[in-house]
């Protein structure tokens, strides 16, 4: 079971390279925490898009904002799997290349700054001090009560999610 969860969180890290650099012409290979934040507001866009999450691991709460253990390292010997795109559903594509349209402009420390400032985050980090790396998992609670706040835009639309004339108010989990 624990393979498949993490199988699946390398399918989203493979998207993720491919996507990113088709859409902002920049690599994301080697940027290590850039990598990790894109992932953590990933997952925070599918829980504000769809009440869902999109990755099911937990996050760390490290010094420099969540981590994903399961991905610690993973550009060091980084080989593109293509083939990994059909692992994902349309939605799932989705969550990938609007969270990088939203995200991806930003620098690593930019991030880290921005998820320093979610609640999840915060409250990972108690009892520790600045200096310790901690190991405290961001609930999946917290990470949703985050993406309640979050006004999701549509890229492809240009216009926000919730201005949609025929969005399905019932089906359309944001905010509630």
């Amino acid at each position: 079971m624990y393979e498949n969860r993490v199988q699946k969180t390398y399918a989203i890290l493979q998207v993720l390279v491919k996507k990113y650099q088709e859409i902002t012409g920049k690599p994301l290979i080697g940027d290590e925490m850039k990598m990790h934040k894109m992932m953590y507001y990933i997952q925070k866009t599918s829980l504000a898009l769809t009440g869902e999450p999109i990755i099911n691991e937990s996050f760390e709460g490290w010094i420099h904002g969540p981590v994903l253990p399961s991905i610690r390292g993973a550009f060091e010997d980084f080989i593109e799997a293509p083939e990994c795109e059909t692992q994902l559903s349309d939605t799932e594509l989705y969550i990938v290349e609007n969270t990088i349209y939203s995200y991806g402009q930003y620098t690593a420390w930019n991030l880290r700054e921005q998820s320093h400032q979610e609640h999840a985050w915060i409250n990972s980090r108690k009892g520790l001090s600045t200096k310790e790396r901690g190991q405290n998992k961001l609930l999946l609670e917290d990470i949703m009560e985050d993406a309640k706040g979050m006004r999701l835009y549509d890229y492809q639309y240009d216009m926000y999610i919730d201005e949609f004339d025929d969005i399905d108010e019932e089906n359309f989990i944001h905010a509630q």
